[in-house]
């Protein structure tokens, strides 16, 4: 391992296999909303803040202005280049939305690029977008503009269910300093996938159970600079570190079903995790506060720095619904993808009478 490794691993504190969380518990958001549903968007004369002290957030309502006629669906994945352009993966007939930094549409592609379930959404330094497939079974690299550059996976083929072979309903992807490709194996697998540049698959790790290193349902990934790789192991309500070769280092626990995932570059990487919340919220935990969904952030010893939301699920300003997908920009504004659409008849048997908010934006002020 690595000088810069083995620091890393050593900010890890391993009890019983996993991280002691030494944070403060979350104050709340300083915003006043009533459990359930909530009012409709852009009702709050004030805007909704969330977080506090030095993380404190204000809900950008309406961010995004999209083309009439255009919608998201359900927003599954959004990424942020260099120039902080937002890219907004979705299961529209316009699967990739790009807007600027202030919310002004610039483009839409993908129309024709055989996506069969937007999931997963990733930039690389040199602005490559990296657009994960979940039943396709495919990652697919692509310029800024929309050309395809290559493809890892055999789109429309899965691998045997929890075979260990890529893919099966893959979910996520991610880069390395170095550019090796991390691909999350997901639904119907257990594995972590890890190729070179190209696309050589190098090696893989996991497999279903909740034991270090175990899987149970690997929903999303990401890297930091020195090499370490997060992933978010999804109903084990954990994140797990690993360093480049797959070896288990620790693990960030005390989460709701951890579904976004993102990662900040720097000497002291933060994780921004946006959590689903409970499965069963329409039954035995409506309307309870405090257990997601939201979104979380945590040092990289997986200490909590501040929960961003403690209401419940809800359309209100500065509520979430299903959390799915997260980016940072160079300013420190978070970008939220949920699957609004998709996951509220799961909770509650049936679809409201309109599209649910799916996109939010949380610019920091702290």
């Amino acid at each position: 391992m690595c000088l810069s490794c083995e620091r890393m691993r050593r900010r890890f504190s391993r009890r019983g296999g996993g991280v002691v969380r030494r944070g403060r518990p979350a104050v709340g958001d300083g915003t006043a909303i009533p459990g359930g549903a909530g009012p409709a968007p852009g009702t709050a004369t004030n805007p909704a803040i969330l977080g506090h002290g030095a993380w404190r957030y204000e809900v950008r309502a309406g961010w995004g202005e999209l083309p009439p006629g255009m919608h998201y669906v359900d927003a599954t994945a959004v990424c942020v280049d260099s120039r902080d352009n937002v890219y907004v993966f979705n299961r529209s007939k316009d699967p990739v939305i790009v807007f600027d930094r202030h919310g002004k549409f610039l483009r839409s592609w993908g129309q024709d690029a055989g996506f069969v379930n937007a999931h997963g959404a990733f930039a690389g330094p040199d602005d490559m977008l990296y657009l994960t497939d979940d039943n396709g079974h495919a990652v697919r690299k692509f310029t800024p503009e929309g050309r395809l550059l290559m493809t890892i996976g055999t789109p429309g083929t899965p691998a045997r269910p929890f075979g260990g072979d890529p893919f099966n309903r893959c979910t996520h992807t991610a880069l390395s300093p170095e550019g090796e490709i991390y691909v999350s194996d997901g639904y119907l697998n257990a594995r972590v996938h890890k190729y070179s540049p190209d696309g050589r698959l190098l090696l893989s790790w996991g497999e279903p159970g909740t034991d270090p290193g175990e899987f149970n349902l690997v929903h999303n990934i990401a890297c930091d600079d020195a090499g370490l790789v997060y992933v978010a192991d999804r109903e084990n309500h954990r994140v797990q570190v690993f360093d480049s070769d797959g070896r288990y280092q620790g693990q960030w626990n005390n989460l709701a079903r951890p579904c976004g995932l993102f990662v900040t570059r720097g000497p002291q990487p933060l994780g921004i995790i946006g959590e689903l919340g409970p499965e069963t919220v329409a039954t035995l935990t409506r309307g309870v506060p405090n257990l997601g969904p939201r979104v979380t952030i945590v040092s990289a010893g997986g200490e909590l720095i501040a929960h961003l939301g403690t209401q419940p699920i809800g359309e209100g300003p500065g509520q979430f619904i299903a959390p799915h997908g997260i980016a940072v920009d160079s300013r420190g504004d978070i970008y939220v993808a949920e699957v609004s659409n998709t996951y509220w008849p799961v909770l509650f048997g049936e679809k409201p009478d309109h599209e649910l908010r799916s996109l939010q934006k949380l610019v920091r002020l702290g």
